[in-house]
């Protein structure tokens, strides 16, 4: 057995997660647009036709692997009023429990060598967020509001995770908790005078 093969896993669940676990530390590792889906079931011991049997794609697998896109239903759900404040803590807490090969940085990173994946991602992010954020928010705005979201986060994910350098990245993250629910306030649930 070779350095990445393990033994085979049989039960159902387990090999899902196993599947997860591989793409995540592959995606890091390599980027989106190097990883392969044979490296990732190399790394995860099953086959590749499994791996395509539970994720159709790479960019479904990377979706279901990246810890902000799987788990934002749980921030978004609950009150209005406290949305801003939710979405805030979640992102900071898993910003914070990151390291810095974490697939959404390496994607934030990578961007610039290769635009069409990052666009192509991009694109499946925002469609998954909308469907999210219009579980709770109302009007014909919420796509709209949601892009303006991403583009506040990924911002500070390049500024406080990637580059690490400047203001932001010298906030504790309680403090840019508190700025983020500020800022989200204002882009989630609008500004009085907003068209």
């Amino acid at each position: 057995m070779g350095p990445d093969t393990k033994k085979r896993i049989r039960d159902p669940e387990a090999r899902r997660a196993a599947i997860l676990a591989a793409a995540r530390s592959v995606f890091a590792e390599r980027g989106y647009v190097k990883a392969t889906i044979r490296q990732i079931a190399q790394r995860a011991g099953v086959t590749h036709g499994l791996v395509v049997l539970h994720f159709s794609s790479k960019e479904e697998l990377f979706l279901a692997a990246v810890p902000g896109t799987r788990d934002l239903g749980e921030s978004v759900q609950g009150d209005v009023e406290g949305l801003a404040g939710r979405v805030a803590r979640a992102y900071v807490a898993r910003m914070e429990s990151a390291d810095s090969a974490d697939p959404f940085i390496a994607l934030v990173r990578g961007a610039a060598d290769d635009q069409d994946s990052a666009k192509a991602l991009l694109r499946a992010m925002r469609e998954k967020s909308i469907s999210a954020y219009l579980t709770v928010l109302d009007g014909a705005d919420v796509p709209l509001r949601v892009d303006l979201l991403g583009a506040h986060l990924i911002g500070v994910t390049f500024s406080r995770y990637v580059l690490a350098d400047g203001p932001i990245a010298a906030m504790s993250p309680d403090e840019l908790t508190d700025y983020l629910t500020m800022s989200l306030r204002g882009i989630l649930l609008g500004c009085p005078g907003r068209p």
